[in-house]
């Protein structure tokens, strides 16, 4: 199951960075090539999902009790920066990379709380695919901040930053991980 797993993630990583290492071959397959790319990407979520539930646990390191509120409190802040991609309140451009960054917080969460080595493997390879995404993309594209837009907008935002986190752990605790300290 490893080796899915590391399919997954290989096809992930290509999938996203083909448009950055090759543009012109990206460029020549036009509209197709989005339909490409998001195949690529269900199937590489698929591989990684399936390979990681499969994979055989593997000891690594054992996390401390306390990493779960440390965890806890990082996929908030991932959840939140997510959001902020989205947002048209007045933090709307305050960080150029919010998701990748939100990805970068939500790796480092799980790699605190799971020792073992599927996991490493999984969020830290994520990690290292979502720093290498923000050079490729500072190195190919000058930033426009967008212009910040009504502050009572980022109500929304936390609103919305709370129920999702709520729905995740909701999740994470029908499939069987229980996301709080017990």
């Amino acid at each position: 199951m490893f080796f899915i797993l590391t399919a997954g993630l290989a096809l992930w990583i290509v999938a996203h960075v083909f448009k950055r290492v090759a543009p012109e071959a990206r460029a020549s397959l036009g509209d197709a090539g989005r339909g490409i790319v998001t195949a690529a990407l269900v199937v590489s979520l698929g591989l990684m999902i399936w390979g990681y539930r499969g994979t055989d646990f593997i000891h690594v390191w054992a996390p401390p009790a306390f990493m779960v509120h440390i965890n806890n409190l990082l996929m908030l802040i991932a959840v939140f920066l997510f959001g902020l991609s989205a947002t048209t309140g007045s933090l709307r451009g305050k960080m150029r990379h919010p998701q990748l960054t939100s990805v970068m917080v939500w790796a480092v969460a799980h790699l605190l709380v799971n020792g073992d080595l599927a996991s490493i493997l999984l969020f830290g390879t994520l990690l290292i695919w979502a720093v290498l995404e923000v050079v490729l993309i500072n190195r190919a594209e000058e930033w426009q901040r967008p212009e910040p837009g009504d502050p009572k907008r980022n109500v929304i935002l936390f609103a919305i930053t709370i129920v999702v986190f709520v729905v995740v752990t909701a999740l994470h605790a029908w499939l069987g991980v229980w996301p709080f300290p017990g």
